[in-house]
């Protein structure tokens, strides 16, 4: 399978890149091929402007030459992960404005959905999975990307896997983490996704 593995993070040597370089070590292991895309090196612009706004009136605008690119990126590919720190119990800005621009009327929803067989959304959380669940952030940031974006988008297994503790410098639980990050990439095509018949997003 191949599988195009999003990475918004400012900082190369941070842990989001250390996860993500695990994560396709596995996929590669797994004899998947893989391509991964570094937002903030690639120097792509999370604002929408006019130009890649959608039209209502038709599916078929073209837009920017900048996200005519990644939508011609994304078709390349079966499937999809995408890795992040969780800021403010969400996605990054980077990651966000991706979205906004790329998942576009007549190509990820409108008058055609995403093709992808599934998608992983790895998140990484300096919070304890306690203080997530106290509040329901967990279900909170699963159902969001899940259902409001890929099941919206025509992709039904969407899995969100979500790394606690990321700031605890202990022995074992970043190496632990890191395992964790590889064993998603070596069992990629094990996942299941999260989102049940009655969630699913009909159009």
């Amino acid at each position: 399978m191949k599988v195009l593995t999003v990475v918004a993070h400012p900082r190369i040597n941070s842990f989001t890149f250390a996860i993500a370089d695990r994560f396709v070590q596995g996929l590669q292991d797994a004899g998947h091929e893989t391509e991964m895309l570094d937002l903030h090196r690639s120097g792509f612009d999370p604002v929408l402007w006019e130009e890649d706004e959608p039209d209502w009136s038709t599916d078929h605008k073209s837009y920017s030459p900048e996200v005519e690119t990644e939508i011609k990126r994304m078709k390349q590919f079966d499937a999809l992960a995408y890795i992040f720190p969780i800021w403010w119990y969400s996605v990054p800005a980077m990651l966000k404005g991706y979205i906004d621009r790329v998942w576009n009327n007549g190509f990820a929803y409108g008058s055609s959905r995403l093709h992808h067989d599934q998608v992983l959304w790895l998140g990484l959380a300096g919070a304890s999975l306690e203080h997530f669940e106290k509040r329901n952030y967990d279900k909170m940031l699963a159902h969001h990307l899940n259902v409001g974006m890929a099941s919206y988008a025509g992709i039904s297994n969407s899995k969100v896997e979500i790394l606690y503790d990321t700031l605890d410098a202990k022995q074992g639980h970043l190496e632990k983490l890191l395992k964790q990050a590889y064993d998603l990439g070596l069992h990629y095509l094990q996942l299941k996704g999260d989102v049940s018949n009655a969630e699913k997003y009909e159009q």
